[in-house]
């Protein structure tokens, strides 16, 4: 037996030893595809099998974050199905292996494990979140013999991005760093230099909030207030005390860095508690989500939406002026996708219904394009080692929104442009002027 093969096998002994990765104590690890793809495949075969290049995914499609892996795992499958309706990549059928995680780092580890040594995929794409994407990290520095790689993760964290661990993993969206100094940014000039933070107390969490203080700090400014709130915490959860912390430091303005759920109960008490400045949320939140649950059964719901303003790493959903954003509707028209049957079975007694559209699922829906661009320069040798090098030759490419995508061996995050956008009734729509919508008179 080869030292490597030895090796990788111990180490995931001593990862079973310590509980990391035993499957059957998560209750989130479940499969959510009908696949029938053998787990005892050589590499090769992984993507030659069937005509199938095989890709791995782990993301929250339970819990209360559920609609954020839902959605971009719908806008993904819109493509990728047109591609597959058309002849595939070069003769190959895309096809997604997909596991639950519901949003749990512990879960997350554990899919990932059973995704490269059991399912054996060509890589990892479309992960939800910054603390089951920093988990991740490691094992992919740990296996990295087996030269698998995270593509296009929902999360604009920093660990992907920075040594030691930017070398396993490609980003498109732009970073919470760039999101975070965007909204600082505007609201100091507009004259709203008191900044407070709500955050999720995890490593998404810290990684917005030490962007914030960065970018406050260039302005000689400080946070003026901060409040968290755990993980997983539902819409229902009472956010008052909170709300009181952060009222006590007289904030110009609150950035949140969370999820929908959790992030939608401060606004609502933020605006029922007095506390009305602008309310900001990073794109991770979802946005529709987050005005969904806002505005249900409110008498007044323009009251809870009319202080939101959101950064966005991809362009208006609805901006006809762009042909990516017209082939999205088109084809999510055409394939409405919908998530593997098991679905059901996790989420019992908590349906949840998707969106015809959104900024989640437009990220989504260009992950997969860029994807399958990727996949196209790899020719009909599809061998994991020619992975990186087919990265970098994707240079201003156009991608059918208003900036072109490139990467390199020192660039590995395709897109830099941050976008802002406000409530308006059941919709955002682009914020333009600042000064107009939330100055200080």
């Amino acid at each position: 037996m080869p030292d490597s093969t030895l090796g990788a096998m111990l180490t995931r002994r001593s990862l079973l030893r310590s509980g990391v990765a035993v499957l059957a104590a998560v209750p989130w690890a479940k499969p959510l595809d009908a696949t029938s793809l053998p787990a005892s495949r050589s590499r090769r075969e992984a993507v030659t099998q069937d005509g199938e290049i095989l890709l791995g995914v782990s993301a929250a499609f339970s819990g209360p974050s559920r609609g954020l892996g839902t959605e971009l795992y719908r806008g993904a499958m819109a493509y990728f199905s047109h591609v597959n309706d058309n002849g595939g990549v070069n003769g190959r059928r895309i096809v997604l292996k997909v596991y639950d995680d519901g949003y749990q780092p512990d879960a997350c580890v554990a899919n990932t494990l059973r995704l490269m040594q059991d399912d054996n995929v060509f890589l990892l794409f479309g992960y939800v979140g910054t603390p089951t994407v920093t988990r991740v990290l490691p094992l992919l520095k740990r296996f990295r013999d087996r030269q698998v790689y995270l593509f296009f993760p929902f999360t604009g964290a920093e660990p992907q991005r920075e040594p030691p661990y930017r070398d396993f993993a490609f980003n498109l969206r732009a970073s919470y760093r760039q999101e975070t100094a965007g909204l600082v940014d505007n609201f100091v000039r507009i004259g709203r230099r008191r900044v407070a933070v709500f955050y999720q107390i995890d490593a998404y969490g810290r990684s917005g909030w030490a962007g914030v203080r960065e970018a406050l700090a260039r302005h000689g400014e400080k946070i003026v207030g901060e409040a968290t709130y755990a993980r997983g915490t539902p819409f229902t959860t009472s956010m008052r005390p909170q709300v009181e912390i952060l009222k006590g430091g007289s904030p110009d303005a609150v950035i949140c860095i969370g999820a929908y759920a959790a992030c939608a109960a401060f606004a609502r008490d933020a605006v029922e508690r007095g506390l009305h400045v602008p309310v900001a949320n990073l794109s991770f939140v979802g946005s529709e989500n987050l005005q969904r649950i806002l505005r249900e059964r409110r008498r007044d719901p323009d009251s809870y939406t009319r202080f939101l303003v959101n950064s966005q790493v991809v362009p208006a959903y609805d901006d006809a002026t762009f042909p990516a954003v017209n082939e999205y509707h088109r084809l999510m028209f055409q394939y409405d996708p919908q998530l593997p049957g098991d679905l059901e079975k996790l989420t019992e007694g908590e349906p949840y219904q998707p969106l015809a559209r959104g900024f989640v699922s437009l990220e989504g829906f260009l992950n997969a394009k860029l994807m399958t661009e990727i996949l196209r320069r790899l020719g009909r040798r599809m061998d994991k080692s020619r992975l990186e090098q087919a990265v970098f030759t994707v240079r201003n490419f156009p991608l059918g929104i208003d900036q072109p995508v490139s990467f390199g061996p020192n660039r590995r995050q395709g897109m830099q442009r941050v976008y802002y956008t406000v409530a308006d009734g059941n919709h955002f729509e682009m914020l333009y002027d600042w000064e107009a919508k939330f100055g200080v008179s």
